[in-house]
């Protein structure tokens, strides 16, 4: 009898995916089982390229893949899937050899990596508009608790959980307005246009970041009023590094609250259920850019 392989099954834990190496000696008596046979996950995914000679079978899924599911602890992401064996008879024969089997995957990811939102405090700078008479706007960017009704005191974010951001303006005497946030890039440092760079909203008010799979990120709808604008978006890190400050820059702007959304001063997000944009107010056609990426510009 062939000696059992170590471990027959072997997980890589990579960044954004899993790498499942299965020996065809599943069970260490040296029959060796079919490639076709194995599959992972409850999406029954099949293995990478296999030739009939190799003796180990490989499976690529990324965490979100194949129906894994995903546990959040205190101190972890865990996310769980299965490799199957399901033995079918050969050729013609009714009667199969070895019984199948069910393997428990797991891969485990630290929450201790958290985001900081210092960079999300408060620094509004005010600016000259001509809509009325000439007067100052104040714009502001804050984080806010899950129910939206105080500012959040921690700066701390631990990954799985969403950040709650609310811009403002207050115009005093001026012409009813209604905000928009143009654009919003996160880097490592405070110059926007360094390296690497994340945009979460992008192309004059889409919240580009939304459109990934593994993401609820999306802007609030209805506004509470016209002057304010909400939006969530999930935690996140950059790969690779270990710091543990993020920061976001955000451009704000507005338009006179009785002009119709447009393709220029829009806010929208993507919405998985119908797999389409949806803007919080206006015809959904403004938002028709944010897939094609030849909105216009804001200058």
């Amino acid at each position: 009898q062939a000696a059992a392989p170590l471990h027959p099954v072997a997980v890589q834990c990579q960044e954004a995916q899993m790498v499942v190496t299965v020996h065809r000696d599943l069970f260490g008596t040296g029959r060796l089982v079919r490639a076709a046979d194995l599959t992972l996950g409850s999406d029954a995914c099949l293995p990478v390229g296999q030739s009939t000679g190799e003796s180990a079978v490989t499976f690529v899924a990324g965490l979100h893949e194949c129906g894994s599911t995903l546990q959040i602890t205190p101190d972890s992401l865990i996310y769980k899937t299965s490799l199957s064996y399901k033995p079918t008879p050969s050729g013609n024969l009714v009667i199969v050899r070895t019984n199948a089997a069910v393997v428990p995957i797991e891969c485990h990811y630290p929450r201790k990596s958290n985001v900081s939102s210092n960079a999300i405090w408060p620094t509004w700078a005010p600016f000259r508009s001509t809509l009325s008479v000439e007067e100052r706007l104040m714009f502001s960017l804050r984080l806010m608790n899950d129910d939206w009704s105080t500012e959040r005191l921690s700066n701390g974010f631990q990954l799985g959980e969403s950040l709650h951001l609310q811009a403002d303006v207050v115009s005093g005497g001026h012409v009813p307005l209604r905000l928009f946030v143009d654009d919003c890039v996160a880097t490592l440092s405070p110059d926007r246009s360094s390296s690497p760079r994340y945009a979460l909203i992008d192309l004059s008010g889409c919240l580009v970041d939304g459109r990934l799979d593994d993401t609820t990120s999306a802007f609030i709808s209805p506004r509470p009023r016209q002057e304010t604008l909400q939006f969530v978006v999930d935690a996140f890190k950059f790969a690779g590094d270990d710091r543990n400050l993020i920061y976001i820059t955000c451009h704000l702007k507005v338009s006179p609250a009785d002009q119709a959304p447009d393709l220029l001063n829009k806010a929208c997000s993507f919405n998985k259920a119908s797999s389409l944009w949806a803007p919080v107010e206006g015809t959904g056609d403004i938002c028709s850019c944010c897939e094609t990426g030849n909105c216009p510009l804001y200058g």
